[in-house]
């Protein structure tokens, strides 16, 4: 029987640049109000079909590993979304595609809810700062909704 060892095993960094790790969650809330408009945001109307909410930057150099996204307040009823991400220069990546569903598709936000990320994508390091992105399906939203969407990775530091 063989044994078989990863190269340069010994020489893996195992934390970033400081002594206590550098596992990280980003929180991201978006809350609407009674017109369904999200209201930490630049517009005034309600979220329709196939609107992309920019909820917050994930930054350079980290790796995606896992997502929640929690529902506490029930948007309007049939709407869902898909979460995932996209440069914020604009300018897509060879090496690691912008993707609107990486961490999910199809999500319900019209009941209280904790959905864990389901999508079976590999963990990818982003090389640039990309937007956290929900792109809603269904029907318009028109009430109060309060969602979160944690994301949770390794900061490895920009590249």
């Amino acid at each position: 029987m063989a044994t078989i060892t990863k190269k340069k095993i010994l020489n893996q960094a195992t934390f970033g640049g400081t002594a206590y790790g550098n596992l990280t969650a980003l929180a991201f809330n978006l809350t609407t109000n009674a017109t369904g408009a999200f209201t930490d945001s630049d517009t005034a109307t309600g979220i329709a079909i196939a609107d992309v909410v920019r909820l917050g930057v994930l930054p350079a150099g980290m790796k995606l590993l896992d997502s929640q996204l929690i529902v506490s307040d029930a948007f309007t009823a049939s709407v869902t979304t898909s979460i995932g991400f996209a440069y914020v220069d604009g300018v897509d990546s060879a090496a690691v595609p912008q993707n609107a569903t990486y961490f999910g598709t199809g999500l319900s936000l019209a009941s209280v809810a904790r959905l864990r990320n389901a999508a079976t994508n590999a963990p990818v390091t982003l090389p640039k700062d990309a937007y956290l992105i929900l792109t809603t399906a269904g029907v318009a939203n028109a009430v109060v909704g309060v969602a979160d969407v944690i994301v949770e990775g390794v900061l490895t530091g920009a590249p």
